[in-house]
């Protein structure tokens, strides 16, 4: 269910997964990536066409491939890139994803509320929340 309510409650969540990443410091998911590292949580890069987000820092191709199951994912990919992978994912194993904006659209929140997932959208950045956080 959508709700920004959701928004606290996913941010005091530690293990996140970035679909999307890249290892251009000049995009937003690599900013993401890193400013989560930086709070203390444990990050997962997730992109198949990098296996290394830096040296030391393995890019995943896949969520399957993800050496723990994150509690939250959040989506830096367009919305087609975005629904491909939320059909992909058990909501009873990975209940929290966050769509940054631009990466969700009505069919893919139409099909994160027929599944149950709990859901941060509404143009709602991560990073700006973060930011607001003591």
């Amino acid at each position: 269910m959508s709700n920004n309510s959701f928004i606290c409650e996913m941010l005091d969540q530690k293990v996140w997964a970035v679909v999307g990443a890249s290892p251009n410091c000049e995009k937003v998911s690599n900013h993401i990536f890193h400013m989560l590292s930086e709070r203390g949580y444990e990050v997962y890069a997730v992109n198949p066409n990098y296996d290394e987000l830096e040296p030391g820092i393995p890019c995943y191709h896949t969520i399957e491939e993800l050496p723990k199951v994150p509690d939250v994912i959040d989506f830096v990919v367009p919305p087609a890139v975005t629904l491909a992978n939320l059909q992909k994912i058990d909501p009873c194993l990975i209940r929290n994803v966050w769509f940054q904006p631009g990466t969700s659209n009505a069919e893919v929140i139409a099909f994160a509320e027929e599944k149950g997932f709990n859901f941060v959208g509404n143009g709602s950045c991560v990073m700006v929340e973060l930011r607001s956080r003591p």
